[in-house]
C-alpha cells in the first residue's frame, strides 16, 4: 500500500492515560470541576441527533466578535484550539516549507506539522522553560510560513511577556504567520503577560486562538475559537473538516459565556491551589517552573518515566515525557497530598546537582 513516509514514521499525537475510577487524573490539564447546571442544561436542550449542525456557530461567532470588538468574519470557531492550528497549518505551510516553535512545547504541533509535509523546527526553551524569542527569531529563514508562540507554554507553564512579545513582531516579516495559542490564557494572573485581546487589529499577520476545553470546562465537546484577518481565517475555512463544530458544543460555550463569572471563580480556586502545590514542592527542595497555568512541570530528565510509575502507584495519572519531564495538572484538592508525599520520595532519590533539585 502506498502511504507516505513520514506519515507513519510520526509518533502521533498521545492522549493523557485515562484514570482508574479510584484514581486522580492529572494527565489531560482537564477542569476539575463538573459542568455548570446552566451549561449542561443549554447542552441537553440543543441536542439534536438527526440534523446537521450549522458548523460556522454563527450565533458563537457573533458574541464573541461583539466581546472582542471584531466583526464575525474576524472569528473562526473549530473543534478546539488544536483543530483551528491544524486549519491554519495546512493553510499556510506545505512541502519545502518550516513551521517553527519552541520546544519543549505542545507536542501536537510536530505531528500537525509532519500533516502539512512541511518541516518543524523546534528552538529549545530558555533554561526556565520559557520561549527564547531572540533564538526564535533567528531561526526564521525563507521557508518558515507559520511560527507559533505558546503562552503559557504547554508543558512548562512559563508565559510570555507583552513587552518581550512585541519586541519579538517587531523582528517577524510581517507577511509571515504568528499563531499566538494561549489555550491556557485564563488560568494567568501575571499582569505582565501577553493577553493576544488587547492586539487585535496590531498585526496584519498574527492570529490569536484559545479555547473553551480548560477553563470553561467543555474538553468533551471540543470547541475553540481563533481572531484575527478575516482573509487569514477564510483560508483556514477551507482547510477544515466540514460540519464538525456541533449544536450542543455552540449552545454550551454561548451559556458558558453567560455564566462566565461563575466559571472563573472556578478558575481562581484553581489557580490559588497550583500556588499552594508549587510553594508546598519547593520547600520540599524542587526546582519548579513559574507556572500560569493549570500544570505544573516536574524536569526529572532520565528519571521521568520511573517518577511517573511511582505517581501512578499513588493513584496520581500523570503526562510523561521521557528523559525530559512529568506535567502534572492542578486536579482535585483531594490530590495534593498523595502527590506532596510522592514528590518527596522522588525528589529524595534524585542525585545531588539534579536540575529538579533547587540549587
Amino acid at each position: 500500500m502506498k502511504l507516505r513516509p513520514e506519515i507513519l514514521a510520526s509518533p502521533g499525537y498521545q492522549q493523557g492515560r485515562p484514570a482508574a475510577a479510584d484514581a486522580f487524573k492529572l494527565s489531560s490539564n482537564e477542569n476539575p470541576f463538573p459542568p455548570l447546571p446552566s451549561v449542561l442544561a443549554a447542552a441537553t436542550s440543543a441536542l439534536t441527533l438527526n440534523r446537521y449542525p450549522n458548523a460556522s456557530a454563527p450565533a458563537l461567532r457573533s458574541a464573541l466578535a461583539e466581546r472582542l470588538g471584531t466583526t464575525a468574519d474576524e472569528v473562526l470557531i473549530g473543534t478546539g484550539a488544536i483543530a483551528l492550528l491544524q486549519q491554519l497549518f495546512l493553510a499556510a505551510a506545505g512541502p519545502g516549507d518550516e513551521i517553527l516553535f519552541s520546544w519543549r512545547s505542545f507536542e501536537a504541533y510536530v505531528t500537525m506539522t509532519t500533516v502539512t509535509g512541511a518541516t518543524a523546527v523546534m528552538v529549545p526553551n530558555r533554561a526556565d522553560g520559557g520561549h527564547d524569542l531572540d533564538a526564535m527569531a533567528q531561526a526564521i529563514t525563507p521557508a518558515t510560513r507559520v511560527v507559533v508562540v505558546c503562552t503559557p507554554n504547554n508543558p512548562t507553564g512559563v508565559i510570555v511577556t507583552a513587552e518581550d512579545f512585541a519586541a519579538f513582531m517587531e523582528k517577524v516579516p510581517s507577511d509571515l504567520l504568528v499563531l499566538l495559542d494561549e489555550a491556557y490564557a485564563e488560568f494567568v494572573t501575571d499582569p505582565d503577560t501577553v493577553d493576544g485581546r488587547t492586539l487585535i487589529g496590531r498585526y496584519p499577520n498574527l492570529v490569536i486562538l484559545r479555547t473553551f476545553s480548560k477553563a470553561y470546562g467543555l474538553a468533551a465537546l471540543r470547541v475553540g475559537w481563533a481572531t484575527g484577518p478575516a482573509e487569514i481565517l477564510q483560508a483556514a475555512r477551507l482547510t477544515e473538516v466540514l460540519l464538525s463544530v456541533t449544536g450542543v458544543a455552540e449552545a454550551a460555550a454561548l451559556a458558558s459565556l453567560e455564566a462566565e463569572a461563575e466559571l472563573l471563580e472556578r478558575v481562581s480556586t484553581i489557580t490559588e491551589r497550583r500556588t499552594r502545590l508549587v510553594d508546598a514542592l519547593r520547600a520540599q527542595g524542587w526546582n519548579i517552573p513559574h507556572s500560569e497555568s493549570n500544570f505544573i512541570w516536574l524536569a526529572l530528565g532520565e528519571h521521568t518515566l520511573a517518577g511517573a510509575e511511582r505517581l501512578l502507584d499513588a493513584g496520581l495519572v500523570t503526562r510523561p515525557f521521557a528523559g525530559d519531564g512529568i506535567r502534572l495538572s492542578i486536579g482535585e484538592e483531594e490530590s495534593l497530598a498523595p502527590l506532596l508525599a510522592t514528590a518527596a520520595e522522588i525528589l529524595s532519590e534524585l542525585p545531588a546537582g539534579h536540575p529538579a533539585r533547587a540549587a
